[in-house]
């Protein structure tokens, strides 16, 4: 790996000197001017040919997703993430609770350093860079070099928005030729980290002796139920499977139907646009995909279209397909179609029984790649949602739903965001959406109250009860 040099160290201390000097001039902002901060960089990002512009580099430098998903995106995560913060205070006193004596008072972290993933240079930063200043700090993102421009785009349209409102434009920073040695540095050197990303970039964050908040491996996994409404199913798994070509690790990689189900499920998958795989085309298929025999998709087929993944497999598709089907019955690391798939390659499995089976194999998935991230089920039962929530180790379940709803949507009640983080099942601080609450400190003012007492009588009754003294 390429060494730290002494120029590359002076430009991150630069940086990072830049935004303490920024985040230091609005320390006294008011929750007022700090709303009327981040409503001015939302709006800059969102707007129409700011936006457009945005994805089209995206597109075109990264070679990533499509131009008018990517727009919808940028939209659609901008601005549910600046309406779910337009209630939170992060400014003085955020809560009190008289009856506990107890006051709590926000103050910002500092500095952020932000890991962007190559596939989202155009929506991450502003998401990130909104939750930063929400809590009057600045932000210092760290490009991936594939998408470098597309970053830098997307960092000059934020400063102009902090100029124009009268904030200084380092809140908002990129890092200046980006490359390994130089991210670490940044990371080093702030004081909280937030990565978004492959699993190399995450175990970095947590490795650099700074706070993180990281996320986990996608694999997102569909349960579709003997009771569910199969319509609706297949219309949100084709929703989520093709849009932008499937960039979001939230994008279905398998569906797990009930066998009742499955055969008519199937149909209607195909109807929507999926190409079901021969038995020969998933075999050159998997080699497509996996040359070196790998876990990790080749980046050949990442957010491609679909007869552009078929094409480099050997074979062809219709002009209407716009994914891949794959029947798949086994998981794990002979099974590569049960891992993330990173495009519009969906894997399906049949279960029968009780959906306590279901959850096993949801399980069996998700622990070769993706545990902790995010499952979803359609159904009729309130009861087989509680037991597939109960047995599975997903941070996320989502009902009735496209899976990419887990990220936010207007009739999800889970925060906007695009980090996902999966618990200490997938390597992570917390399951929670990060959201604008995770960048701000909490000072807890304690008052005296009314003693509260402590009997032992109370506590150890039962105890004393069963197993004496």
């Amino acid at each position: 790996m390429a060494e730290l040099t002494e120029q590359a160290r002076a430009e991150v201390t630069d940086a990072v000197g830049r935004a303490r000097a920024a985040a230091a001039a609005i320390a006294d902002y008011s929750q007022e001017q700090v709303d009327e901060l981040v409503t001015a960089v939302a709006w800059s990002v969102v707007r129409k040919d700011n936006a457009e512009a945005l994805a089209r580099l995206a597109v075109d430098e990264g070679g990533f997703g499509n131009y008018a998903d990517k727009v919808t995106k940028i939209n659609k995560r901008v601005t549910g993430v600046l309406n779910d913060m337009r209630t939170v205070r992060t400014v003085g006193v955020v809560e009190e609770s008289p009856e506990l004596g107890l006051v709590k008072i926000a103050k910002p972290v500092g500095v952020v350093a932000a890991l962007i993933p190559t596939t989202g240079p155009d929506a991450t930063p502003p998401v990130k860079a909104l939750f930063a200043l929400k809590g009057r700090n600045a932000i210092v993102v760290a490009p991936h070099p594939r998408t470098r421009r597309s970053t830098e785009l997307v960092v000059d349209v934020m400063r102009a928005a902090c100029a124009q409102v009268g904030a200084p434009e380092d809140l908002v920073q990129s890092l200046p030729e980006p490359s390994l040695p130089k991210t670490q540095e940044l990371m080093r050197q702030a004081d909280l980290v937030v990565a978004t990303g492959g699993a190399g970039m995450v175990k970095a964050a947590y490795s650099s002796g700074t706070p993180a908040y990281g996320v986990g491996v996608g694999n997102a996994v569909h349960v579709v139920d003997e009771t569910a409404d199969l319509a609706d199913a297949a219309a949100m798994i084709v929703a989520a499977k093709t849009f932008d070509y499937a960039t979001s690790c939230l994008a279905d990689n398998a569906v797990i139907a009930h066998s009742s189900v499955y055969a008519d499920l199937l149909s209607r998958l195909t109807e929507g646009g999926g190409h079901l795989c021969s038995a020969s085309e998933k075999v050159a298929l998997q080699q497509a995909m996996w040359p070196d025999g790998g876990h990790i998709p080749t980046i050949d087929v990442v957010a491609k279209p679909a007869a552009e993944i078929a094409a480099l497999a050997g074979f062809s598709i219709g002009s209407d397909s716009s994914f891949l089907i794959v029947e798949e019955t086994g998981t794990g690391p002979e099974h590569p179609f049960s891992g993330e798939k990173l495009s519009v390659v969906l894997a399906v499995y049949s279960y029968d029984g009780e959906v306590a089976r279901a959850a096993d194999l949801v399980n069996d998935i998700t622990a070769y790649q993706g545990i902790g991230h995010t499952c979803g089920i359609h159904t009729s039962s309130g009861a087989n949602v509680d037991t597939l929530a109960a047995l599975t180790k997903t941070s996320r379940v989502l009902v009735n739903m496209n899976l990419n709803e887990g990220a936010g949507s207007p009739r999800s009640g889970l925060p906007f965001t695009l980090s996902l983080s999966c618990g200490t099942w997938g390597g992570n601080i917390t399951t929670e959406n990060v959201n604008a609450r995770h960048f701000v400190n909490l000072t807890w003012v304690a008052r005296p109250i009314e003693p509260r007492g402590v009997s032992e009588d109370d506590l150890f009754a039962e105890h004393w009860r069963k197993h004496g003294r």
